[in-house]
């Protein structure tokens, strides 16, 4: 009813009333002594937010330097053996082998809602696996709730290794947590062996 009489009166008077609507919460906060609403600072609860595909696929995508469809496959039969990830981690590994290989690397945890965490990871392996390389690693981890749970030893999962667009990926699983490490090239060193890797906060020579 006041709306309709200040439309009336200012009809009256010749100006025009547009756009006239209910106040917002924060407007009625600032007409009720200048102080707004405020919200409470993100607290992660006991149960970290997942990443989506596409969150995933941008990311791998923008790491790897390669174009969105060319790694969608592979994130694509990730999420469909085990589903949305809580975090991954981006970094970069050297491997030899002559027989019995070792490898080392480097990267940061990723949570939402988290600043990132320097991870060291270093491992034995064992198999039909000749040579060396350097490649990049882009990790996929599940069922992690706090950087400080992906700190110990992780084994491979036999059976595991497939190789999708260049792309080797084969599972490490301890308990409730998987991780799922994605590696450049053809992958015959990504997990035609058996073996762990055990992720550190410090550096470690010794894989043992």
């Amino acid at each position: 009813m006041a709306i309709d009489r200040l439309r009336i009166f200012l009809g009256g008077t010749g100006l025009a009333v547009t756009g006239l609507t209910p106040m917002t919460a924060f407007a009625q906060g600032e007409a009720m002594g200048g102080v707004g609403l405020k919200t409470a600072p993100y607290s992660p609860g006991p149960n970290p937010e997942p990443f989506s595909e596409i969150e995933i696929v941008s990311a791998a995508s923008n790491f790897f330097g390669v174009a969105a469809q060319t790694i969608a496959g592979v994130i694509e039969r990730i999420f469909r053996d085990n589903g949305r990830p809580t975090g991954y981690i981006a970094g970069a590994e050297v491997s030899g082998a002559l027989v019995v290989g070792l490898r080392y690397g480097k990267g940061e945890l990723y949570m939402k809602h988290r600043r990132p965490e320097l991870v060291f990871w270093q491992g034995p392996s064992a198999g039909f696996d000749f040579g060396g390389d350097g490649s990049r690693v882009f990790t996929l981890a599940y069922g992690i709730r706090d950087p400080r749970e992906i700190y110990h030893r992780f084994p491979g999962v036999d059976g595991s290794l497939y190789v999708i667009a260049g792309f080797g990926v084969n599972y490490q699983r301890d308990r409730t947590i998987t991780l799922a490490p994605i590696r450049t090239g053809v992958g015959a060193r990504a997990g035609a062996n058996v073996g762990y890797l055990a992720y550190s906060r410090t550096r470690h020579i010794s894989p043992f």
